[in-house]
């Protein structure tokens, strides 16, 4: 289902709660959302949309991807970038690194530990920041 997208500072900024398989209704509410506003946004974390859960879905370019529970293991390559968001006006600088691995859970809360790289790692990492409350 798509949801309004959450723009309240105070909520954003908590530290989002671990997710169950009993979420997996959440990701298909990413999906929709993201759809939603594809023309102008390439990733989403739960919180955005009023749900304090550790999920987010990130575009791939081929295909949008859900993780459940995604946290950070590695990080190398850092550089400085601008970034906007659909729950914030604006853009504001932030660093982030070219590689990174992440743990995460897939719809069937089957465990994967994948290296990403480029566009897509940021975007990762910018949705994992909204998990942590993290704005920037």
């Amino acid at each position: 289902m798509i949801k309004d997208i959450n723009r309240n500072v105070l909520q954003l900024n908590q530290k989002s709660k671990p997710a169950t398989p009993a979420d997996i209704s959440v990701g298909q509410d990413l999906r929709d959302t993201l759809k939603e506003h594809e023309d102008h946004c390439v990733g989403m974390a739960a919180n955005m949309i009023g749900i304090n859960k550790r999920i987010i879905i990130v575009d791939m370019g081929i295909m949008s991807v859900v993780m459940y529970n995604p946290t950070i293991s590695n990080k190398q390559k850092p550089f400085e970038t601008d970034e906007g968001c659909l729950s914030l006006d604006g853009q504001r600088p932030t660093t982030r690194y070219e590689e990174i691995t992440v743990t995460f859970f897939d719809d069937k809360f089957n465990v994967h530990n994948q290296k990403f790289n480029g566009f897509t790692a940021q975007i990762i990492q910018h949705e994992v920041d909204h998990c942590d409350g993290i704005i920037i």
